[in-house]
């Protein structure tokens, strides 16, 4: 029953004008969610052929939210000018200046309590700086060292819930969400909520939804926390692809073993009391 429904699947999805390969892709993903949830693809998705449809739609919709016009390879979609931070007595950040360009990674690296997050929020829109101005492209993503998912939901309903915010239906979102996360070596699974998930497992959720938008500009807090090594492969294959892409990286980083691999170096040092 199941490869009778997935052939009907890959059939109309031709029909619909999607390339063979991505139909594949597609037919293979839906088979294998079902299988995952021990049901059958037909009383999952519903017939073939209504089903096809909706992913022809989610397709051509991902095409204009993941793939915008191609990008300027010397754009600027960051800018800090003098950047400082302050906190009553305690500043944490002093004249801090970089320009991120479409198609780099730049790498913030420093001690603890240097204001690498810090300086993270501040690019994110989240937290205010002192002084100095930051400039920045409007489509951003940022995955958080710490938090960023809601605990009782699962990473179907995080794909759907942070598609919403980007205008992605639901199976848009589900759909490119799931092929995001294979990337990163991950197939989520159905009904598993996100504290059941290993800290590693959250992590690449947070990657997953800092992504689903195809933003120009990717804010990373130390993402591969709990990675293990083939992950942590997978993670920085990744940010190559984005910058392959055309989009700017700017990751916090203590592997500095990496950083031969970078366009920038940002490299910040405590501050203190003043």
């Amino acid at each position: 029953m199941a490869d009778d429904w997935g052939m009907l699947l890959f059939r109309h999805l031709i029909d619909a004008g999607i390339e063979e390969a991505e139909a594949g892709e597609l037919t293979d993903d839906a088979l294998a969610e079902a299988a995952a949830a021990g049901v059958e693809p037909g009383s999952m998705y519903g017939p073939a052929l209504t089903y096809a449809g909706a992913l022809a739609r989610t397709v051509r919709q991902a095409t204009r939210h993941a793939a915008p016009p191609p990008r300027r390879r010397d754009a600027i979609v960051l800018r800090l000018r003098n950047v400082t931070k302050r906190y009553r007595r305690r500043q944490v950040l002093r004249e801090v200046n970089l320009d991120l360009r479409a198609g780099e990674v730049a790498a913030v690296i420093g001690a603890n309590g240097s204001g690498k997050s810090t300086l993270l929020n501040i690019c994110a829109g989240l937290t205010r700086a002192s002084s100095g101005t930051v400039q920045r492209t409007e489509r951003i993503g940022y995955a958080p060292q710490h938090e960023g998912v809601a605990p009782l939901l699962t990473p179907a309903e995080h794909f759907r819930l942070f598609g919403a915010a980007c205008r992605m239906n639901r199976k848009e979102a589900v759909s490119v969400g799931s092929q995001l996360a294979a990337q990163l070596g991950w197939r989520p699974r159905r009904n598993v909520v996100a504290s059941h998930l290993s800290g590693g497992t959250r992590q690449k959720l947070n990657v997953v939804l800092s992504e689903l938008n195809g933003p120009d500009l990717i804010l990373l807090d130390e993402p591969y926390q709990g990675f293990d090594q083939d992950s942590y492969v997978d993670f920085w294959d990744q940010v190559f692809r984005w910058r392959n892409g055309g989009a700017g990286v700017l990751v916090v980083s203590h592997m500095l073993h990496d950083l031969d691999r970078v366009d920038h170096v940002l490299e910040l040092q405590p501050v203190g009391e003043s």
